[in-house]
């Protein structure tokens, strides 16, 4: 069992309906219709590379990930660096 999933979070719903959509190691939570919609096409093609690869998410590389993210249009968060104190 794969322990490893994509996980989607929508905050731009105004119509009051809770979309939740759980698939083949992925996970979409909110969104307006049409984000919710967009969030699970890209989770699947997401999922298509991976077939492709023969890989589970558990699998690919960090670089492999990102490259399957960039390819589908995936938005991935950077981590924040901590910003040294310039002397002055």
């Amino acid at each position: 069992m794969d322990k490893s999933y994509l996980l989607g979070l929508g905050f731009d719903c105004d119509d009051g309906h809770l979309r939740i959509t759980r698939g083949k190691n992925f996970k979409i939570y909110g969104g307006s219709h049409r984000t919710h919609t967009l969030m699970q096409e890209k989770a699947i093609k997401f999922n298509e590379h991976l077939d492709r690869k023969r890989k589970t998410l558990d699998e690919v590389s960090e670089r492999e990930f990102l490259d399957i993210a960039h390819t589908v249009g995936l938005s991935i968060p950077r981590p924040r660096t901590k910003q040294r104190n310039k002397p002055r």
